[in-house]
């Protein structure tokens, strides 16, 4: 085991290719690999039976079970982890995806400032942003469906609404969905 782990650490630090480029296309970081080869999503994406209706390509998100579904039409539904809203910060609705934007730059709403004096008032998209590799706006609400470069909260509410995806994941829902994409929320 402790060849195996030496191997792919001397791989990685070789100037192995990152699993998720910077937003110009540029690879990050050799260490790059080295995090993702041994990190797992605490909730792993996959597909399940769906019988709770829906059409094909709408989205369901379930707050309590922390779970994305993204309904395949064929009886199936792919299944991601997500993170959600804390306590005071969650909400239930049908919305549509009304944008989608690939390393979204982040600017925070005054009310989340005012909670969090220290938080930057801009910040451009990339690797650090905390909406991740993707952002898909839910209607004309501040609430997004948006990548974490803090995976650990994937299956946690400890956002401020938004609804939390692995970039892995939140690039893989991204390419299946349209705008205009119906999203239901349930509380």
């Amino acid at each position: 085991m402790k060849k195996r782990f030496r191997l792919a650490l001397l791989i990685a630090l070789a100037g192995a290719t990152p699993a998720v480029a910077a937003p110009d296309g540029t690879p990050g970081p050799p260490w790059g690999d080295y995090l993702t080869m041994f990190r797992q999503s605490a909730i792993p994406k996959r597909t399940i039976s769906w019988d709770k209706g829906g059409a094909p390509g709408d989205i369901v998100i379930s707050t309590p079970a922390r779970r994305l579904y993204y309904i395949q039409g064929n009886g199936t539904a792919i299944e991601y982890g997500v993170g959600v809203g804390r306590q005071g910060f969650t909400w239930a609705g049908v919305k549509h995806v009304s944008q989608k934007r690939e390393w979204p730059d982040w600017t925070p709403p005054a009310q989340m400032l005012r909670r969090r004096p220290d938080l930057p008032r801009h910040m451009k998209g990339g690797e650090n942003n905390p909406l991740g590799a993707r952002a898909m706006y839910l209607g004309s609400t501040l609430y997004r469906i948006h990548g974490s470069n803090e995976p650990e909260t994937i299956g946690a509410a400890v956002s401020s609404g938004c609804i939390r995806m692995t970039n892995d994941d939140v690039v893989d829902l991204y390419n299946r969905v349209r705008v205009g994409t119906k999203v239901t929320v349930l509380r």
